[in-house]
């Protein structure tokens, strides 16, 4: 099974929306995709409430059969069109990938 792990730090506002607004939209689309594309096998997003500077707003984990549905599941239409609302709200992105040859 591979695991895909994404944070996202969002800038204060973007797109006319603040930082809250902009993590709850993000939820509602990524959540969307599980539903758009077969290759997820699960898919969870958490809102941030800690108020650390270190802490990230938006956390994607989600899990796929193998490295080659990530690879579909990344190219899939409907994921890039969720992708670049991220990449307009986003201030910061930190990324895993692996492998758990348990499950």
């Amino acid at each position: 099974m591979v695991k895909h792990i994404v944070l996202w730090k969002l800038k204060d506002t973007a797109e006319g929306r603040s930082a809250q607004e902009n993590a709850l939209i993000l939820k509602r689309d990524l959540e969307s995709l599980q539903k758009k594309i077969k290759e997820i096998v699960f898919l969870e997003v958490g809102l941030n409430f800690n108020s650390s500077e270190a802490a990230y707003d938006v956390a994607l984990y989600s899990e796929f059969k193998s490295k080659q549905d990530l690879q579909a599941y990344q190219k899939h239409p409907e994921h890039v069109k969720v992708a670049e609302l991220v990449n307009k709200v986003r201030e910061k992105r930190v990324v895993v990938d692996y492998e758990n040859e348990c499950d």
